[in-house]
């Protein structure tokens, strides 16, 4: 079978197409830009590199794009997209409801949406990638993978929060997790390496990247994750603190300073629908100059800290969560 497996964000399409009976990776791409200005796409097939500088006003368009240079002679893998079986697509949040990977229908896109609260940037860019899909290429089976998936066997002592039972009755607040199609992935290929049945493994996984977290997986299953309820939890990373105590928050929004940026950012949003979820896992996008320096000096991006105090940080944000850990076989580290 032939796999177009996608990765889709607000302004933004990840791909690649895989063989799964040799898996082989035959293409992949990165459309950027998607509904601004200077859209463009990069695109590897056959180990060369090609750059396209073309409109795409949504994610449909970008997808129509993507699917020419698939089945194009020069740039394509597919003779016509006859030869394309399926669609995977990576959605960071399936709350409680998705255990599993599931073939996607009209209800599980709602269930989805519903879930958009927990990852307000995410889940929707997930559903334009999903309905742009079943527009350009309808009648192919579609399937989504949840990041959270993975975390649903951790015990429920440990992913409900130390606070009133009823916001977790009421608002879904607890512990989810986060990158577990990677903490899965590698566990596995640990145990093919190590020459062990996984479930004789007790493992602790490190995602490192720009997004950062820790899996402890025994018998093959999570059972301990360092991210909470959003990506924002755990380990310190590159612009997300990591756990912090509440307060600090509450406690510089009443400074006058702060108080004053925060009336300029809801500004912003009234000024500008489109804006939202400006600070969202670091990410900043559809701002001009003037308006992005705003949010830097409400996020402190530019870190008064050399970097060998921030190795120092993130080095012991390690060393706390990993004690927390005990009785391990083998850490592995996966850097994005």
């Amino acid at each position: 079978m032939k796999i177009l497996v996608l990765n889709s964000g607000s302004s933004s399409l990840k791909y690649q197409v895989i063989d799964t009976e040799t898996g082989e990776m035959l293409v992949k791409g990165y459309y950027e830009r998607i509904g601004q200005v200077g859209a463009f796409l990069t695109h590897k097939v056959n180990g060369e590199k090609h750059h396209f500088e073309h409109p795409a006003k949504n994610h449909e368009k970008a997808i129509q794009f993507v699917m020419k240079r698939l089945t194009s002679d020069h740039y394509g893998v597919f003779k016509s997209l006859d030869e394309l079986d399926a669609i995977g697509h990576r959605v960071v949040h399936g709350g409680e409801q998705f255990k599993d990977a599931v073939l996607i229908t009209d209800e599980v896109i709602q269930e989805i949406k519903e879930n958009a609260m927990l990852a307000p940037l995410h889940n929707p860019a997930a559903i334009l990638g999903i309905e742009a899909c079943q527009k350009v290429v309808p009648n192919k089976p579609m399937v989504a993978v949840f990041d959270t998936a993975f975390h649903q066997t951790i015990s429920k002592e440990k992913y409900i929060y130390p606070i009133p039972y009823e916001y977790y009755e009421k608002y879904h607040v607890r512990k989810y997790g986060f990158h577990g199609t990677s903490h899965q992935y590698v566990a596995n290929r640990v145990a093919e390496i190590l020459g062990k049945d996984i479930k004789e493994l007790k493992i602790v996984n490190c995602h490192l990247g720009q997004g950062a977290s820790i899996c402890a997986i025994k018998n093959g299953e999570s059972v301990e994750t360092s991210m909470g309820l959003t990506p924002l939890g755990g380990i310190p990373m590159g612009t997300r603190s990591g756990d912090l105590d509440p307060s600090v928050v509450t406690y510089l929004m009443k400074k006058p300073e702060y108080k004053e940026l925060i009336s300029q950012v809801r500004k912003l949003k009234e000024d500008n629908p489109k804006v939202e979820n400006l600070v969202e896992d670091g990410k900043i996008e559809i701002l001009n100059y003037e308006e992005l320096k705003v949010i830097q000096k409400l996020l402190n991006l530019g870190s008064q800290l050399d970097s060998i105090e921030q190795k120092e940080i993130f080095r012991l944000g390690m060393r706390e969560m990993l004690t927390n850990l005990a009785d391990i076989n083998v850490i592995p580290l996966t850097l994005e």
